[in-house]
């Protein structure tokens, strides 16, 4: 019977340092970028520039997995890992025996360590992002379902002194998208590979992965250097973004924000009631017939429930422009907002006709006003790349 390889007890090369690893990283993610254009390309070729547009997200989630599943996956070294000299090993672990107990050196990781790293690093975060906008809507109607009740129990919303319970849930409303959002554990965890040069991602550290060079370092080349002083700074960053948020939310509790007043209008006619409360607006004079009766003049409207475009424009936060006309029209020609150069870039992807009073959201893609905000307001997304996107958080673009 053939006796097991002994484990390695000792390793003859040193752990990698933070320049080394992040330099690896660097590679890997340009490769990967290689790889998605190309997919994005083919795709496009295939099945045109809609459908590539329409699974960008996707797209990048293939690439990143595809990359690798023919490198980790297989046991094989990346392309910015063998262009820095590392290899990927699993952390030591001890173990004990009845005699005596030894420290294990670094191995090379198992295929479920490799695997669940793949999983953890690329699927896992796709499926939470494509999860998130749906969770965070399901969180916002509990909340505001909550302060609709705590409102009316009080029948004091205006009041200047608003019960514990209410501003809790109104804060928690209003930050939503920022209490939700994973850049403050990936800040975290960054800041932590700055002091300690291991784990470079959270699922690195989940499966215990780290870096060797496959080369030995000599004394006299001394020590590598590594990047505390911007561990330092990410973490004094950290504090004073977290000062001025409590300063502005706690300190000065009694100066509500834009946003935090917004809740508090929205709340009051979710509790009270307001003419037209409870259906869906629109500033698009096409929109369904039910959002027609709102606006005076339309086909359908009722006397009693008719509001003020100012009216609908202040409930829904959306400007209203004057006479229901687009100020910036770009099926007007080129004199209009001039620097949107090319014709497709100058047609909104949602009606498919020239932009209408350009507008952008938090990712860059540029829409119809109209169209954009009716899109949000039904599904808090961009038609696009799928990214958060809400109705308060849209830019509306100017002419220079």
């Amino acid at each position: 019977m053939a006796t097991p390889k002994p484990p390695l007890t000792s390793s003859p090369y040193p752990y990698a340092a933070a320049p080394d690893i992040i330099r690896a990283h660097q590679k890997d993610a340009y490769f990967q970028g290689v790889l998605t254009n190309q997919l994005y390309d083919l795709n496009r070729r295939l099945r045109g520039v809609r459908s590539a547009q329409s699974w960008a997200t996707e797209t990048r989630t293939f690439a990143d997995a595809l990359y690798l599943s023919l490198t980790t996956l297989l046991g094989n070294r990346t392309l910015g890992e063998e262009y820095c000299d590392l290899v990927q090993v699993e952390e030591p672990s001890l173990l004990g025996t009845a005699t005596t107990d030894k420290t294990t050196g670094p191995r090379l990781p198992s295929i479920e360590r490799r695997a669940g790293y793949i999983a953890t690093s690329i699927l896992l975060p796709y499926l939470l992002n494509r999860l998130l906008p749906s969770v965070r809507s399901l969180l916002r109607r509990r909340l505001q379902d909550r302060l609709t009740r705590l409102t009316r129990q009080g029948k004091g919303s205006t009041t200047p002194a608003p019960s514990t319970s209410y501003r809790l849930h109104r804060y928690i409303l209003t930050h939503l998208s920022n209490l939700t959002s994973g850049a403050h554990l990936h800040t975290l965890v960054l800041a932590t590979f700055y002091f300690t040069g291991a784990y470079y991602s959270l699922s690195k550290r989940i499966w215990g992965l780290r870096y060797v060079f496959t080369r030995r370092i000599d004394a006299d080349e001394g020590g590598r250097a590594g990047y505390e002083v911007l561990g330092v700074l990410l973490v004094v960053q950290m504090v004073v973004r977290g000062y001025m948020h409590l300063r502005d939310n706690f300190v000065a509790a009694s100066q509500h924000s834009e946003e935090e007043d917004g809740v508090d209008l929205m709340i009051r006619e979710r509790a009270f009631g307001s003419a037209g409360a409870g259906v869906d607006v629109s500033l698009d004079g096409h929109a369904y017939s039910s959002n027609n009766e709102l606006l005076p003049g339309m086909a359908g409207g009722g006397g009693g429930n008719q509001r003020s475009l100012v009216e609908i424009g202040i409930s829904t936060h959306t400007p209203v422009p004057k006479g229901g006309r687009a100020r910036y029209d770009l099926a007007l020609g080129e004199g209009v907002m001039g620097w949107i150069k090319g014709r497709q870039q100058r047609k909104c992807t949602l009606c498919l006709e020239e932009l209408k009073d350009p507008a952008a959201t938090q990712c860059g893609h540029v829409f119809c006003w109209t169209c954009i905000g009716d899109w949000v307001r039904e599904k808090p997304e961009c038609p696009l790349c799928r990214r958060e996107a809400l109705v308060q958080h849209v830019l509306p673009l100017r002419a220079l």
